[in-house]
């Protein structure tokens, strides 16, 4: 259970990176599969090489705001379609990956990285000071965003995703925002692909197939939890649905389900999450801010009597 809550916490830093592009600009970015693939193969790359384990995350970062950035530029620039944009760079992608690992995995279980002082002190997977280790590394960079949306700069990226036509005729640089919010968002996916490669100990070329659909599944679950009418509480959601996600993983594999199933799984989680709320099931049960204040919903006879 430990070693789940902990991976859906690193998973939460992909999580963020998939909510500034699906909530906040309103953009359906498939770059992710590829771009948490880069973060996790320049990271093992370097990290073999004998690297800096720090500097070779970071570098992993920085491998996906580029990838980010190519993703914005062919959007922006050469006016293609997002979706198309998105497909293309992860597509690209591939090959670069395999020629950065120089093969299609390359192990880290012998090397230096930066999991390597808590694994070594034997709270990785084991106690809970690994898990508030990770909670307070993920938080700092939650608090981050949610700064970066509150500044000028941030209100002109959430107006972007509000209405492309107004913001533009204000006289924003829409194209700039776009470009800048994926590079912000496939940075943080490749930062959590650095990660996750540092934590399970490999980089492999498919360790990023069907990412988009986790994170998706990371925000919907979260939002459908805490809500999204501010952007400290959205945030915090999509972290929260990312531990969320890894837990129902975890409770299904221990159930005795296969491995090869969970891709499934992850599609039927979304279209759940997706659907409750449209049937207005969400809506039948006690909010959190109900049950933090102590009130109870009125009851439905209660409702029309008001009406």
């Amino acid at each position: 259970m430990f070693g789940a809550i902990e991976l859906g916490l690193i998973y939460g830093v992909m999580a963020l990176g998939v909510y500034l592009t699906f909530r906040v600009l309103n953009f359906p970015d498939l770059t992710v599969d590829g771009s948490f693939t880069m973060g996790a193969a320049v990271a093992a790359a370097m990290i073999t090489s004998g690297q800096n384990p720090v500097l070779a995350t970071l570098a992993g970062g920085a491998a996906g705001l580029v990838a980010g950035l190519v993703t914005g530029l062919l959007h922006t620039k050469g006016r293609i379609d997002g979706l198309l944009a998105g497909i293309l760079t992860m597509i690209a992608l591939w090959s670069v990956n395999l020629r950065i690992m120089g093969g299609a995995n390359v192990p880290l279980l012998r090397e230096e990285t930066v999991m390597t002082p808590l694994r070594d002190a034997g709270l990785l997977g084991r106690t809970w000071i690994g898990v508030l280790v990770l909670l307070a590394a993920v938080l700092v960079l939650k608090l981050a965003v949610d700064w970066f949306l509150s500044t000028d700069l941030g209100l002109a990226i959430q107006a972007t995703g509000d209405n492309r036509q107004m913001i533009g005729s204000l006289g924003a640089n829409t194209d700039g925002t776009t470009i800048l919010t994926l590079s912000l968002s496939n940075g943080l996916v490749g930062l959590c692909g650095a990660l996750v490669a540092q934590y399970q100990g490999f980089a492999d070329i498919s360790m990023g197939i069907g990412l988009i659909l986790v994170g998706l599944a990371s925000v919907i679950l979260g939002q459908a939890v805490l809500g999204q009418r501010v952007i400290f509480l959205a945030s915090l959601a999509v972290v929260v649905g990312a531990v969320i996600y890894r837990i129902i993983i975890f409770a299904a594999l221990q159930v005795g389900l296969n491995p090869n199933d969970m891709k499934a799984i992850t599609a039927a989680l979304v279209v759940v999450a997706l659907l409750l709320p449209r049937w207005g099931v969400l809506k039948r049960l006690p909010s959190w801010r109900d049950l933090r204040g102590g009130r109870r919903p009125a009851p439905a006879s209660a409702e029309k009597e008001a009406v």
